[in-house]
């Protein structure tokens, strides 16, 4: 495949957005003359309201920040949890401030990315105990987390680090060494998900600079690059902001969930969950949304039949991000293969949905079958308790779900308690 070369882009208004999708309704205003009503000033570029319809319904809609420290042990819902029945809920880890995307390392350590903090975390298992450490700081959002013979390979807004053999250092462990600096620094969709994939290739999606927008060769794609970051190369387009992907056990296609463009309306579009069947193909994004919906705005001319069409849908503005397929061994038969995925939670919808996981089930043809809740309890009186963010598979086959929410990991497993904690 052709290869490609990306030019890193400026920093656009990086200290004035608390992650670009936590900013507030309302802007600063500028100091209005005596007797003048006060200006609004514009929005910055990329901000999540660019573009939100002028009336009374939309404007009470705004992202939804965080709390801004995690919470502590006895506070966390773990009690308004549910899940099928056979299963069980407990807590893995806590006091992880905005745990976002999850790692596994050979030696069972868990890793767990950030967005708006600074800091990469490892869950230790030590002596039938767990313990949270550090392993990296100064980092400017971390959210992307891989881990591959030993390295751990982190992704910031705009380049790729790793650390080698981390497990061995994890009471000292060094500063990570970048491997790529040629992603942009746009803080719209600017935080990246990143995998290993079966080709021991890394790969790296670039979301569009802004909510729907017609982004240059350098935006709106999955990159893949060699792991000591070299041969990048553009692997799929048209993509708007994937935070999750994962490679079925069958066939080694990839699969990604991908997010909607917001203000169109409260019920389209709906994310989409996407298969990759060959490199280079287009999933449309921006001129056509879940397959069949000619943006309003860009798609004047485009054809939906020309873009890869999603093989599922997710519901609108459900933030699906973290998946993966459940290759375990714990879970009952019917559970094989099934992708879980993480819905974070919609924002600009009245009626808050996802904040949940679902377990999602595909037919023969690698489309999807069925989609049914598998994980709830995250929303509660339209008001979020707990945002899940990523899934991820234990060596025992239990699931691990983060919450950048309360700052915490849940563990899921199935069977008697005393069975399944061994």
């Amino acid at each position: 495949m052709k290869k490609h070369s990306f030019a890193p882009r400026s920093l656009l208004l990086a200290g004035a957005m608390l992650g670009a999708f936590t900013l507030s309704a309302a802007a600063q205003q500028a100091a209005p003359a005596a007797g003048a009503a006060p200006a609004a000033q514009p929005l910055p570029p990329g901000s999540p309201l660019i573009g939100r319809p002028d009336n009374e319904a939309a404007a009470k809609l705004a992202p939804v920040a965080p709390p801004p420290l995690p919470s502590a042990p006895d506070k966390l819902p773990l009690a308004k949890l549910k899940a099928p029945a056979g299963f069980n809920v407990e807590v893995y880890a806590a006091g992880m401030a905005n745990a976002r995307s999850l790692a596994l390392g050979d030696k069972g350590t868990v890793f767990v990315g950030s967005r708006l903090v600074d800091k990469v975390y490892a869950i230790v298992n030590k002596d039938g105990k767990r313990s949270v450490k550090v392993i990296a700081s100064g980092l400017y959002r971390p959210n992307g987390v891989a881990f591959k013979d030993g390295t751990l390979y982190i992704a910031e807004l705009s380049k790729v680090s790793k650390i080698d053999k981390i497990e061995d250092n994890l009471d000292n462990p060094p500063k990570p060494t970048v491997i790529y600096d040629k992603l942009p620094k746009d803080e719209a969709h600017g935080w990246k998900f990143i995998a290993v994939g079966p080709d021991n290739k890394l790969y790296v999606p670039v979301g569009q600079p802004g909510n729907n927008v017609l982004h240059d060769a350098d935006h709106g794609q999955i990159r893949r690059m060699n792991l000591d970051g070299s041969s990048a190369e553009v692997y799929a387009l048209g993509v708007r902001n994937t935070v999750g992907f994962d490679w079925n056990p069958e066939n080694k296609q990839m699969y990604f969930t991908d997010n909607g463009r917001d203000w169109l309306s409260e019920t389209v579009p709906e994310d989409e969950l996407n298969r990759i069947t060959k490199a280079g193909e287009d999933f449309g994004a921006p001129y056509c949304y879940q397959g069949n919906i000619i943006d309003q705005e860009l798609g004047w001319g485009k054809n939906c039949k020309n873009y890869t069409a999603p093989v599922g849908l997710m519901g609108p503005h459900t933030a699906s991000l973290g998946m993966r397929f459940y290759t375990g061994s714990m879970f009952p038969k019917s559970y094989k293969n099934v992708i879980f995925v993480a819905r974070h939670g919609s924002w600009n919808k009245s009626q808050k949905q996802g904040g949940d996981v679902v377990a999602v089930r595909l037919n023969k043809d690698g489309t999807v079958k069925s989609m049914e809740p598998f994980l709830t309890g995250f929303l509660e009186d339209n008001k979020y308790v707990g945002r899940p963010v990523d899934v991820m598979l234990l060596k025992d086959g239990s699931l691990l779900v983060s919450d950048d929410w309360n700052g915490a990991v849940y563990r899921v497993s199935y069977g008697k308690p005393k069975v399944a904690n061994q």
